[in-house]
């Protein structure tokens, strides 16, 4: 079982070789480059991946590029803010030596680390994705943001966890959530879709309290309500687009 490790890039210096040194259990390392200005590229190619320069066309289609690129039908997907865990990396070495058996991926964990600590609870604690996968029975699906790995075939389940250490700084999470509420708001118009002042008002509020205190997202302290508040404001600002996208011709969001 070889496995391509994949990443997408774009202004990572500070944060791909940590990535690609987690990646260390595949026998390859690519990296898809949508034109960085930064050392990222050098960086990359330094740690042993290849290196592809490419236009940025959106999250899905740039990871479904990145994975047709892959050497090896075997694919595991990492975002430049991601790291396997050490005891992740151990159970993928394991299923290497042993190979897939009838699965055609694996879905594994995702533990957030917000602001220096571990986020335990919430919808951050509840968060699980498809990373390793065979290409041959895989495509990304879903919006070009919040893209997902669509699998034909039966997906097993690994224990250990990615650990996401996705925003720098306050400022860096409000304008990481202002552009994909403004991303996803253009791909519902562009299917049809149209936001009511009810939307607007109801969903962020129950995105909220589904989040900190169903979940209990209360029990990882301020973490927890910042994370579940900016997340709220997150729907909210994706559904305002939306309404005015809705009635405003030409309108493009911030």
């Amino acid at each position: 079982m070889q496995i391509t490790g994949c990443v997408i890039t774009f202004n990572e210096q500070a944060r791909i070789a940590a990535c690609l040194r987690s990646l260390a259990v595949c026998d390859e390392l690519l990296v898809v480059d949508s034109r960085s200005t930064d050392r990222t590229r050098d960086i990359a190619a330094g740690a042993g991946a290849r290196v592809i320069e490419r236009d940025w066309p959106g999250y899905r289609s740039q990871k479904q590029f990145a994975i047709e690129a892959a050497a090896h039908d075997w694919v595991l997907v990492l975002d430049a803010d991601e790291t396997l865990s050490p005891a992740l990396a151990g159970e993928i070495e394991t299923l290497r030596r042993r190979g897939p058996g009838e699965f055609a991926g694996f879905s594994m964990p995702r533990r957030w680390i917000y602001f220096g600590r571990e986020l335990r609870f919430g919808d951050a604690g509840r968060d699980r994705h498809v990373r390793l996968f065979d290409r041959r029975r895989t495509r990304f699906g879903g919006h070009e943001v919040h893209e997902r790995a669509v699998v034909r075939g039966p997906v097993g389940r690994l224990s250990e966890p990615i650990m996401h250490d996705s925003y720098r700084d306050l400022a860096d999470q409000r304008a990481k959530l202002t552009r994909y509420a403004r991303l996803m708001s253009e791909a519902l118009y562009a299917e049809g879709r149209r936001a009511s002042w009810l939307q607007i008002v109801l969903n962020p509020a129950w995105r909220f309290l589904r989040a900190y205190l169903l979940r209990l997202g209360v029990l990882d302290g301020w973490r927890g309500f910042r994370f579940a508040l900016l997340d709220a404001d997150y729907v909210r600002r994706k559904y305002l687009y939306l309404r005015a996208q809705g009635r405003t011709a030409g309108f493009r969001a911030p």
